[in-house]
């Protein structure tokens, strides 16, 4: 051996199984960053093409990023690049401070035979950057073989606007950012550990416990818990260092939770799924109620359809609105079948003190549209057409604009029988069709031959975007299945470590008496004390990253959107965590009752 870099090989060799943890967070951090570039990028393509199809050659780059689509994919992958960075620093910091502290003897003996301070920092960090040799092409090649598998998911099962997705496409920004983001994280990541493993005197390194050398200042404090449980919580937290990169990690874990979570709700704001979407739409050519209501009965039973809704419209109905009574101001009143109004609790969309019950059939209850910021609110009187009508319900945003903005006007939803008798009108302006999966396009044709001139048909089959959002919804669901298994392995692995590190003083501790059982519960308490930690700093730092990217990506959008607190991603995310501590107790516990007590005083 011509140098003791040549020591980093055989040590990897040596303690293969204490790194898999690391190693699993840089393939990790790797692999999420190639897959989530390279869907961008793919996407980007895609877009190119439709782009092409719709400008033809004249089509430039500034049409591509002007692009929402290639501007939103770009602005989520940045955003995630950036978590994803800073979960991989604080998980790898965390695995190499453990495992820095298991060395400390060889580290010592390094000291002793005469190795720098300067060395031990060069060697620990070319340490963790051999893991790289091993661990980017890994995270690469999962990541390309994942965006392979989506991007066939999607052009064979959703289909649809995904046709033009490319197959077996490489995206060099997606092998780059993961290979950037795999070494720039390990380089970070040891910085710390490797200035620790620097600072160990000779004298202290060689008696195989660094944390012998600190000076004791105060004992456990036994006056609210047991000898036993009061250690674990001291082990804890004596260790400064380490226990901020212990609850920093788990912390991040969920703050990167929390934050898919609101991806979630931004492709639902991005592409609303509505329960009553139509797949065919045919319109008055004037847009009067002259639709004869008998043509539902008729198209609800021809081949190829599902369900036929039908709304009747008046815009521009002169209105009071108070309790003055006065006639003054305008109103769009539109009539909504059982089915319409059965869609608006189904999805949601009455804001909280809404009563839709009393609106169906023939009564004197309506529902109103309006701005956030208007005056108008349930159970105020409308007169309308010389009669008064009750808001019993007011709707969360304006469904029939696409920013969801009623921009100052005032819509109201009536029944059909209301409507019907404050209007006389019983035709339809509108009739929506909902068409079976198996239709084809015969059986649209034969809808649209029934038709008279007056009628327009719109075949909406083409827009839907059901797809899309399914085929995102998969995604981000993968990526926060991904997380939550990276989190459970990761407190796993944390807590074995930190335990490993002390165990010559759980061995003097069981020499002195100490009980078997005394142990699993001191390390229990050391677990949860890490857990416990790490659940408030990240609810905490969760919410409030929740809540900017919530402004950022959808308020920004969309005004009527308000935030919430995640009751359910938080829920989720905190149980995953205290099980994974559960269960991360056992396996080191069970380690210190299978070895005798002068083996485990006399293990390094």
């Amino acid at each position: 051996m011509k140098s003791y870099l040549g020591l980093i090989p055989i040590s990897a060799k040596v303690h293969k199984r204490q790194n898999r943890m690391t190693l699993l967070c840089i393939i990790f951090a790797v692999f999420l960053v190639t897959a989530i570039f390279s869907m961008a990028d793919m996407g980007v393509r895609m877009e190119q093409t439709r782009l092409l199809d719709k400008h033809g050659s004249s089509l430039t780059f500034q049409d591509l990023l002007s692009s929402t689509l290639a501007q939103t994919l770009f602005l989520a992958a940045a955003i995630l690049f950036a978590l994803i960075l800073v979960a991989g620093v604080l998980m790898i910091s965390s695995s190499l401070n453990s495992n820095v502290a298991q060395r400390t003897k060889f580290f010592g003996m390094m000291r002793c035979i005469g190795m720098s301070k300067r060395q031990i920092i060069r060697f620990v960090r070319l340490e963790a950057l051999n893991w790289c040799k091993t661990a980017v092409p890994i995270g690469v090649v999962l990541g390309i073989a994942i965006t392979w598998g989506l991007c066939a998911a999607l052009r064979f099962l959703v289909g649809e606007e995904f046709s033009a997705i490319p197959l077996f496409g490489i995206s060099l920004i997606g092998i780059i950012s993961g290979i950037v983001v795999g070494i720039v994280t390990v380089v970070i990541a040891a910085s710390s550990p490797a200035k620790r493993a620097a600072k160990v005197s000779p004298i202290t390194a060689v008696s195989g416990n660094s944390e012998s050398a600190k000076i004791l200042t105060h004992a456990a404090n036994t006056r609210f818990s047991k000898i036993e449980m009061a250690l674990g919580v001291h082990h804890a937290v004596s260790g400064k260092k380490n226990l901020v990169l212990m609850i920093s990690s788990f912390a991040l874990s969920i703050i990167l939770f929390l934050s898919f979570s609101v991806l979630i709700q931004f492709v639902g704001y991005l592409m609303p799924q509505s329960s009553n979407a139509s797949d065919i739409d045919i319109s008055s050519s004037d847009g009067s109620n002259s639709i004869d209501s008998a043509m539902l009965t008729e198209i609800s039973t021809m081949q190829g359809v599902e369900r036929v809704f039908g709304r009747r419209g008046l815009f521009d109905v002169p209105a009071g609105i108070g309790s003055d009574n006065q006639l003054t101001s305008t109103v769009d009143t539109i009539s909504f079948d059982e089915f319409d109004l059965d869609w608006l609790t189904k999805d949601k969309l009455l804001r909280k003190g809404s009563d839709i019950s009393k609106v169906y059939g023939d009564s004197h209850y309506v529902l109103a549209i309006c701005d956030t910021n208007s005056l108008l609110k349930i159970g105020d009187e409308i007169q309308l057409e010389n009669e008064e009508l009750e808001i019993a319900g007011l709707l969360k945003y304006d469904p029939f604009n696409s920013d969801g903005n009623a921009n100052g006007q005032i819509t109201i939803i009536t029944s059909s029988e209301t409507f019907t008798r404050l209007t006389d009108f019983n035709g339809y302006s509108l009739i929506m069709v909902q068409t079976t999966s198996n239709v084809t396009d015969e059986d649209v044709t034969a809808i649209s031959s029934i038709l008279d001139e007056n009628c327009t048909l719109q075949d909406r089959r083409e827009q839907s975007t059901a797809g899309t959002y399914m085929a995102f919804q998969i995604c981000i669901y993968g990526f926060l299945v991904i997380i939550t298994l990276v989190t459970v392995l990761n407190i796993m692995n944390s807590i074995s470590m930190s335990v490993s590190a002390r165990i010559n003083q759980y061995g003097a501790m069981r020499a002195i008496g100490m009980s078997k059982r005394q142990v699993t519960k001191m390390i229990a308490a050391e677990a949860f004390t890490y857990a416990l930690s790490g659940c408030i700093v990240g609810c905490v730092v969760g919410l409030l990253v929740s809540k900017l990217l919530y402004d950022t990506l959808i308020t920004a959008h969309f005004s009527y959107a308000t935030w919430s607190v995640p009751i359910v991603p938080l829920a989720i995310i905190l149980m995953f965590v205290f099980v994974a501590a559960i269960v991360a107790v056992y396996t080191p516990s069970k380690r210190i009752r299978n070895i005798s007590v002068t083996e485990t005083i006399n293990e390094l």
